[in-house]
């Protein structure tokens, strides 16, 4: 997706508060835009502020991401690291390297937003870029998460020996890393494991990830990645169903599925979407022959696939049209699920 958004065009849209169009969340007061204004206009004036309003919008579009998708949020983001990066041509070296920090979480979120579109070429490139800045930055737990990203894109390949070795790579100094970080990569890598069969190793990896998430249930280090904020023991329980799925537990990942549907709050769509399309294929494979709702929570997730752009969903709904297939090729719910993703 190319952006035309000009950075002339940005600052005028800023300072004339139109940019709320562009942006999920708060702008901040008419002062500070001014502030941000100028200072893309003439790049040294760049100072604390300016960055911490662009961690602000950053952390804006995270929580719009979980509610809207990758299709609303892509050009404005990329937007946004055209104009931090003409920043980073023109700022002293005194604001260089939390400028670059900014960027390089900037960069992360665009490679998140083209992997959630199924766009894993341009999700690597854009991570990448993002760990090349982090580098600049000497920002070491941005870079040890870029590793996990990394891995975690290469779930898109089933390039599964190379999610263990990126997950492994980002634990290599684990003493050193945020705890939550630490959790989030061992978690990465029971992932891989259990994609190659390895799943005792993989069991008690996200054991003693949930283990670290119960000693650390808050960031202990300031300007870590923004998704840590919200990492917690949940998401590592949801997280965890992958690799029952993949051990032939397909029962125990239903379960946990349905609790964390039930914990998400009504406005989360995308997640919501995600997480049903992961449930339906879970009904799909457990010992409970039910194919009626494995197709019912599979045209919810349909819906929500089709409003938010979410490849991620889709990914899951065809893995999902192939088990109906597999185990109940001539039931109705199996062709009328099969004839509504054709047509998606």
């Amino acid at each position: 997706m190319r952006v035309t958004l000009s950075r002339r065009q940005f600052t005028h849209l800023l300072a004339g508060g139109a940019l709320t169009s562009l942006l999920p969340g708060r702008l901040g007061d008419p002062d500070q835009a001014q502030r941000v204004a100028r200072a893309i206009e003439q790049p040294s004036r760049i100072d604390g502020e300016v960055i911490d309003y662009f961690r602000r919008v950053l952390a804006e579009h995270y929580t719009a991401d979980k509610m809207l998708g990758p299709r609303s949020l892509l050009r404005p983001v990329l937007a946004q690291i055209d104009v931090l990066d003409e920043l980073r041509r023109g700022a002293g070296t005194r604001h260089a390297a939390p400028l670059l920090q900014v960027l390089a979480q900037y960069a992360e979120m665009a490679g998140w937003l083209h992997q959630d579109l199924g766009e894993p070429n341009s999700a690597m490139h854009w991570t990448r870029r993002a760990a090349e800045w982090s580098q600049c930055a000497g920002d070491s737990q941005m870079s040890a998460y870029l590793l996990v990203r990394q891995s975690n894109i290469a779930c898109l390949t089933d390039d599964h020996a190379a999610v263990v070795q990126l997950a492994g790579a980002a634990r290599r100094n684990s003493d050193a890393l945020e705890p939550k970080l630490d959790a989030l990569a061992a978690q990465q890598l029971a992932r891989g494991l259990a994609m190659l069969g390895e799943h005792d190793e993989c069991f008690t990896l996200l054991d003693q990830a949930a283990e670290t998430l119960r000693d650390h249930p808050q960031v202990t280090r300031q300007h870590v990645p923004v998704y840590l904020h919200s990492y917690d023991l949940d998401t590592l329980q949801e997280q965890s169903a992958v690799c029952h799925r993949a051990a032939g537990r397909a029962d125990t990942a239903a379960t946990i599925l349905q609790a964390q549907i039930g914990k998400l709050p009504p406005n989360l769509t995308r997640d919501r979407g995600h997480l049903t399309a992961k449930l339906a294929v879970a009904v799909a494979q457990s010992s409970l022959a039910e194919p009626s709702r494995a197709a019912h929570l599979g045209h919810e997730a349909l819906g929500i696939a089709h409003q938010t752009g979410s490849a991620r969903i889709r990914r899951e709904l065809q893995t999902l049209d192939s088990e109906l297939r597999e185990r109940w090729p001539d039931d109705t719910d199996t062709r009328t699920f099969r004839e509504a993703l054709i047509s998606l």
